[in-house]
């Protein structure tokens, strides 16, 4: 009998905005969604503010410079 382990990864590759939720894609290719009333910076941000963003700590987080906004993916799980 063989154990098959699946690998999971806390890391982001990718942000993106839709529906009013934020799409944060994950390195082993898990998606989350999760809705932009949990971070009401977000929420309030431009399209353009939203989408100025970059990762953070090697994909464990993400990071607006323009909203002061800090988000840990781990945070997201």
């Amino acid at each position: 009998m063989s154990i098959l382990t699946i690998s999971k990864s806390n890391n982001a590759v990718e942000v993106w905005f839709k529906n009013l939720q934020m799409i944060v894609c994950l390195d082993d290719g898990r998606e989350i969604a999760v809705p932009l009333d949990w971070f009401p910076r977000l929420r309030e941000a431009t399209l353009e503010q939203r989408n100025n963003w970059r990762l953070i700590g090697g994909g464990e987080g993400i990071h607006w410079e323009d909203i002061d906004e800090d988000i840990l993916i781990e945070g997201l799980l």
